[in-house]
């Protein structure tokens, strides 16, 4: 969150404390993925669990979730009916934005603070006007350097990803982006390109491959995170082996001369397989297999020339083998990590190398040098990738979620980095996921 929005919500935490009704916007904030169960969990039993002491809190987390997380909260007021107090906060930022010069600065006397670490207002908003009392209580005094507000409240900090030190970063990639096009490639058109999702869930009796229960939980993240990113998404369910060769030849075929990229997602059970450039392949729903090295030269520069020197990005949301992976112990691990409760799936099966299994002649033909190509895994080749049948995967679910907080201002590359961090982190058995980088620039998404 920049500092204007940050001082906007402390000029206005009174009336929010005083006006905000929190009981209706649980839902509605965990919808809009603007906080965790978990992170809801605290605030409602934040001090006392009061209606006030959960505004409070709201407002205190509400500074750590991105640059997004304003305009986000005003939209869930509007939601929730609570339209007086969304109109009063964008107003006060159309206007701040407007007139960034009239922006009062934070007051940085010291204050000081009464019983329970409140200040004034808090207990006038409690109790009513201040009375004098002849018990003497030693005020306890901040400088400007204790006021960030965790430091308020220690109890509530949680491991969430770092706040930059300024708004430096911002500025940094949308310069690099917009000036240096041979450190960057340059996405300005809109939409910037074609996205084409392929969600298998179902498959035929015959593959003896099951259902891939939350797989559409991911779909959906997915469809609503590349539209955001102005990429005109296409989604094309429970596809047989050919089908999804035909669909992507068709994808290839498309004129690109007036797009800047390019997005294959597919999302399928997996396994391990021949491979001389990009390992792995897929399963269509009649238990065929198409090899992820055939998904990306469908797409090299011979076959879709006008994707040539724009970047074309594959994730692969499906099992590399079958090994699990146990991980190795650490100082510290989450807690929500050791116990999710969740009932994770993997999207591994075995794989038997055999006549008419594999197309091993596409799979080792000579083809140019790959530039331009991005190809992320959701896991390490080899190894399982897990997907919870409630949630959606590990992977997706994580990728979501960066993008939505980080993809204003880092690198494609960078994202996928935090990506890994936050997966290898997660549940008993261990994932991480990987990438074979082959761009020539940084990749900025457009915002």
């Amino acid at each position: 969150m920049d500092e204007a929005d940050r001082q906007l919500l402390r000029r206005c935490r009174v009336r929010l404390v005083r006006e905000l009704q929190v009981a209706s916007l649980w839902d509605v904030l965990l919808s809009r993925q603007l906080f965790t169960p978990a992170m809801i969990e605290d605030i409602q039993h934040a001090g006392s669990g009061s209606r006030s002491d959960q505004v409070r809190q709201l407002v205190i987390d509400l500074e750590t979730r991105g640059s997004q997380a304003l305009p986000l909260f005003i939209s869930c007021l509007e939601d929730t009916d609570q339209d007086v107090l969304a109109s009063f906060l964008r107003m006060s930022r159309q206007e701040e934005k407007q007139n960034p010069e009239a922006v009062r600065p934070l007051n940085l006397r010291p204050v000081v603070l009464g019983p329970m670490g409140l200040t004034p207002e808090d207990l006038r908003e409690k109790t009513g006007p201040l009375k004098s009392t002849p018990r003497k209580l030693a005020p306890v005094v901040l400088g400007p350097e204790q006021l960030w507000p965790a430091k308020l409240r220690p109890e509530v900090l949680r491991p969430e990803v770092p706040r930059p030190v300024d708004n430096c970063s911002d500025v940094c990639a949308q310069e690099i982006s917009k000036q240096n096009p041979d450190l960057a490639y340059a996405l300005n058109a809109d939409p910037c390109g074609h996205c084409l999702i392929i969600n298998n869930v179902n498959f035929c009796l015959e593959s003896r491959l099951t259902a891939r229960t939350g797989s559409n939980i991911d779909c959906e993240k997915l469809q609503r995170r590349f539209r955001l990113l102005h990429f005109t998404v296409e989604v094309k369910c429970d596809l047989m082996a050919k089908q999804m060769v035909q669909a992507l030849v068709e994808l290839a075929r498309r004129d690109h001369s007036g797009l800047d990229c390019c997005v294959v997602v597919v999302l399928s059970h997996g396994c391990q397989a021949s491979h001389r450039q990009f390992p792995g392949a897929v399963y269509g729903t009649d238990g065929c297999l198409v090899s992820i090295e055939k998904i990306v030269n469908i797409f090299n520069g011979a076959s879709c020339p006008s994707l040539g020197g724009k970047p074309k990005l594959f994730f692969i949301q499906a099992c590399g083998g079958e090994q699990k992976d146990h991980g190795f112990e650490v100082a510290c691990t989450s807690p929500e990590d050791r116990t999710s409760g969740s009932d994770p799936e993997s999207d591994a099966v075995l794989f038997q190398e055999g006549p008419g299994s594999f197309d091993q002649l596409d799979a080792v033909s000579s083809l140019p040098t790959p530039s331009d190509i991005f190809v992320s895994y959701s896991t390490f080749p080899g190894f399982v990738s897990w997907r919870d049948t409630r949630r959606g995967s590990w992977y997706v679910e994580t990728l979501d979620g960066v993008f939505e907080q980080w993809a204003h201002s880092e690198d494609l590359q960078t994202l996928l980095l935090r990506v890994a961090n936050a997966v290898s982190q997660k549940g008993i058995y261990k994932q991480i996921p990987g990438c074979f980088n082959f761009l020539r620039k940084k990749l900025f998404f457009k915002m």
